[in-house]
């Protein structure tokens, strides 16, 4: 109960879980339509109180529905993507056990959103799928690139393949090669959870 509690006003905890989007989606919508409870209470307390709607309470229930609509983007976002197919995350867990990896990924730019519905990191190399076929891989590359080069990650190779079959075959080309201990997996696995939706 109190991680459902949590989750409603931090997602950080599971954000890159398996099936995120489609869990959080709710959260997303309980979170909007409290935050814009509140605003909308204190006024109809400000006006049956004053009878008038020239008061304190009304001027605190508008700054009080800036933080409701971010909240309603939030959650409007959310509800315009969905998380990985059962049928592709299970071809996923059939190959992959043991490297890190973060589903779910959304990430947004000015012009794009790109969504990597999986990814892994090995040392310096990043691979990801999206069932995006239109994903546009030298978009999102110049984009991550950027995002890693402010955190400190240089020489990253970042590979986003819309093949399952394909993405499949270079887990298990991945799985084999030798981790570089000079790399922060987990700094890089909190990069990519700040800055994806």
């Amino acid at each position: 109960m109190k991680k459902s509690l949590l989750r409603i006003f931090s997602n950080y905890h599971v954000k890159g879980s398996k099936y995120y989007i489609d869990t959080q989606k709710k959260y997303e919508l309980i979170r909007t339509f409290i935050f814009f409870f509140i605003p909308i209470s204190l006024f109809i307390a400000g006006y049956v109180t004053t009878k008038t709607k020239v008061n304190l309470l009304t001027i605190v229930a508008v700054v009080g529905v800036l933080p409701a609509c971010k909240s309603l983007v939030g959650a409007i976002m959310f509800l315009k993507h969905r998380s990985l197919s059962k049928e592709y995350a299970d071809k996923i867990d059939a190959v992959n056990h043991e490297l890190p990896e973060l589903y779910d990924m959304v990430f947004t730019t000015y012009d794009k959103t790109h969504v990597v519905s999986h990814m892994v990191i090995v040392g310096n190399t990043v691979c990801g799928f999206s069932e995006d076929k239109n994903f546009k891989e030298k978009d999102f590359n110049t984009h991550i690139q950027n995002v890693l080069k402010t955190d400190g990650f240089k020489n990253v190779t970042v590979k986003v393949f819309t093949d399952i079959k394909k993405y499949t075959e270079r887990l298990e080309q991945l799985k084999s090669l030798e981790s570089d201990e000079g790399v922060n997996v987990l700094g890089m696995m909190d990069t990519f959870r700040s800055v994806a939706l």
